[in-house]
């Protein structure tokens, strides 16, 4: 086994760990309010249960190893080793009562996800990314399939404006708006779309999804900042990462043009 990977103790603690806020998030489902946070996003006592929880649990699973995490510290760990944390995405959807979030979870190693963990609790889905060996869904592995014939492609809120700033064109997709980034890059990695544009994700948004994709062997492109760059001690509060995913590179093509309104003025 590569000297970065897990353990199978770690994986089972993980996986331990992952059944309890799951199940704390169905119990709380439909029976608690939000708040507003300093952004305007959503927040609820499940979001900070849910972090604190998978938080302190990193500690004890992967000792000396770094976390950063969307209701936390959002500082890039000076560590070889760090997690990204995002203990309930899709808190708008919890808390209206739309059955579609997900805990999304990242080992990173040199910069780069090493091992990412994504759990839809309503679904009933774990997905489960080892760099170089792939991805596995409630345990069975996923073999590698670009021939999706989905003509949907998934688009944020806050992505809908290219629309507006094209209108003589006609879009290339049906449009689906699932309201959870992680989830409309996953969507993507299983061939449910084609594609995917997010105008502006947070690290802690796309780190799980990113290594779902880079193992089914889907494509993204970076359209500002690349976060392979990132370096210990820098500041992602406020940093945006729009992007790009498509299911091969022929669909970047068509959905490059659109991607790229984002960065208009």
């Amino acid at each position: 086994m590569n000297k970065n990977n897990l353990t199978s103790q770690q994986l089972k603690d993980l996986e331990s760990l992952f059944e309890l806020v799951s199940d704390r998030q169905l119990k709380d489902f439909g029976n608690i309010s939000a708040s507003n946070k300093s952004d305007g996003s959503l927040i609820t006592s499940c979001d900070l249960w849910s972090d604190k929880t998978i938080v302190g649990a990193l500690s004890k699973i992967a000792p000396n190893e770094g976390v950063l995490s969307e209701e936390g510290g959002k500082i890039v760990p000076n560590t070889n080793a760090y997690w990204i944390v995002d203990p309930l995405d899709g808190t708008t959807n919890f808390a209206a009562g739309i059955p579609y979030w997900s805990i999304s979870v990242a080992r990173f190693v040199d910069g780069t996800p090493q091992s990412s963990f994504l759990i839809i609790p309503t679904l009933k889905k774990k997905f489960v990314a080892i760099k170089g060996e792939g991805v596995w869904l409630n345990n069975k592995k996923i073999e590698v399939n670009n021939n999706q014939k989905s003509e949907c492609v998934s688009l944020c809120s806050r992505s809908i404006k290219i629309l507006q700033k094209n209108p003589s064109s006609i879009f290339p997709g049906k449009i689906r708006l699932l309201g959870v980034s992680s989830l409309n890059l996953t969507s993507v990695a299983m061939g449910q779309t084609f594609g995917a544009i997010e105008s502006t994700p947070k690290i802690w948004d796309i780190a799980a999804a990113w290594l779902l994709l880079e193992e089914l062997n889907c494509s993204i492109e970076w359209l500002e900042i690349n976060p392979m760059h990132l370096t210990a001690k820098q500041d992602l509060q406020d940093t945006n990462f729009p992007l790009i995913a498509s299911i091969t590179k022929e669909k970047m093509k068509v959905l490059r043009p659109w991607g790229n309104l984002l960065l208009e003025n």
